[in-house]
């Protein structure tokens, strides 16, 4: 494997990795693990639970049929942010109707917990129209997370205001995950206020990310999850590497470090706080 990184320093306590992608190859950054390969792995490094996310039909099929096979694994279904528009843009807005069905589908089968990765990206879409097709997506995944009970995972790039403002207007489920949060202490306050979750990746490590280490350092214990999005956002010292489950021991020793509290402490809490994020497994 080009570019794999070693294997790292199992961690004291298990935690899950609340948030990858094992279906996705990318070679710019090197070859991704085989899922089964990656999750052995995994295991070896004390991460023994993990959300597989899809971003569209045929991935979030796949994150479904893998939580079949794994109980180590659940699965997340959605239509990403900016596949909503490409769908519109592909063939109208029965293409999208028809990928929403086929998510609402996939949410009651039982291995999938959640309804994500959804939300609004304005990093990606600029165009007006595109966002609102956005905007449409987002509030019919709320629904179908609100009528299955299901855990809302939000993907928020550049679009916090309009993140919370359709959250409030829509009222949010019982459960939500801010994935790779992205926010600021204020914003992250917020969310703790509300008793959602914020999800931090290997981003956290990074030297330019201080107003996330601020957010991190706000938040009161159980509002805390880690997350790879494998196989991006690999933590320091592995930055620009292709990333997998098992060097998240690398982001939770710094979210340790940047919290001022033990590594075995914080393992629990984000243990804990994934069981009631996304049910026991």
């Amino acid at each position: 494997m080009k570019d794999r990184p070693d294997q790292t320093e199992p961690l004291p306590v298990p935690v899950v990795d609340s948030h990858c992608h094992l279906d996705v190859t990318d070679r710019h950054l090197g070859d991704s693990l085989d899922p089964d390969q990656a999750l052995a792995l995994a295991h070896a490094a004390g991460i023994t639970r993990v959300v597989q996310v899809g971003c569209d039909v045929p991935s979030s099929q796949w994150a479904a049929n893998l939580a079949d096979r794994r109980p180590d694994v659940i699965a997340a279904v959605a239509l990403h942010p900016n596949e909503a528009p490409r769908l519109v843009e592909r063939g109208g807005q029965a293409a999208l109707e028809e990928a929403l069905v086929q998510i609402e589908t996939l949410a009651q089968r039982d291995g999938v917990r959640a309804v994500g990765e959804t939300g609004l990206d304005y990093y990606r879409t600029r165009d007006r129209q595109a966002q609102e097709i956005q905007h449409e997506s987002f509030r019919r995944h709320i629904d179908v997370a609100k009528r299955f009970d299901r855990t809302l995972v939000i993907h928020d790039r550049d679009a916090h205001e309009d993140i919370l403002r359709i959250l409030d207007e829509e009222k949010a489920p019982e459960r939500v995950v801010f994935h790779c949060f992205s926010g600021d202490a204020t914003m992250a306050a917020h969310c703790a206020d509300r008793g959602w979750w914020c999800s931090f990746a290997g981003v956290v490590t990074y030297k330019n990310a201080e107003d996330l280490r601020d957010a991190l350092r706000v938040l009161p214990r159980e509002s805390i999850l880690v997350e790879t999005d494998a196989p991006y956002l690999t933590p320091v010292p592995h930055r620009g590497k292709v990333n997998a489950s098992y060097l998240i021991p690398h982001t939770v020793r710094a979210m340790a470090e940047i919290r001022d509290v033990a590594v075995e402490e914080l393992c629990h809490d984000l243990w804990d706080n994934s069981q009631r994020a996304f049910g026991e497994w």
